[in-house]
Order: C-alpha cells, then sequence, then structure tokens
C-alpha cells in the first residue's frame, strides 16, 4: 500500500466542492432537469402536493430536499 506523502490530507479531511447550496449555482436559474423533474413528480405524489413544472434547476433541488425530509425517500438508513 502507498504512503501519502506530507502534501496529501487524509482523505476524511479533504473539502468536497461537489456539494454547493443551490443558490450558488450558475446554471439555477435554467429548466430543471428531465432527472429531477421526474423524481418531483415522484416526491410529490408520495407526499401529497401539487408538482411545479415551471421550477428551475436550484428550486428544484431546494424542494426536493424538502419532500424527502417529509418522505424520508433518499436518506440513508
Amino acid at each position: 500500500m502507498a504512503k501519502p506523502d506530507a502534501k496529501t490530507p487524509p482523505a476524511g479531511d479533504v473539502p468536497s466542492n461537489t456539494v454547493k447550496d443551490p443558490a450558488n449555482w450558475t446554471t439555477g436559474d435554467e429548466t430543471m432537469t428531465g432527472a429531477q423533474a421526474s423524481y418531483l413528480r415522484t416526491l410529490c405524489e408520495e407526499a401529497g402536493e401539487p408538482f411545479d413544472e415551471t421550477l428551475n434547476k436550484a428550486a428544484a433541488s431546494q424542494r426536493i430536499d424538502e419532500l424527502q425530509a417529509r418522505t424520508g425517500r433518499g436518506r440513508d438508513h
């Protein structure tokens, strides 16, 4: 097994830029993706909430997070 050099931080200490606040997305104002729409529609049905097809990417992501919290879907158990 290779020994990490002094310049390489341990894996748990590496900051991640893969998770960004949707408000800071450069493409957040674009129409939500097909995958977002499909998943959001499913979550809305499960939560008994209306599906808003006019949401942009950022708003859809935030709505998905809200509905996941309510339905328990998409969370690790």
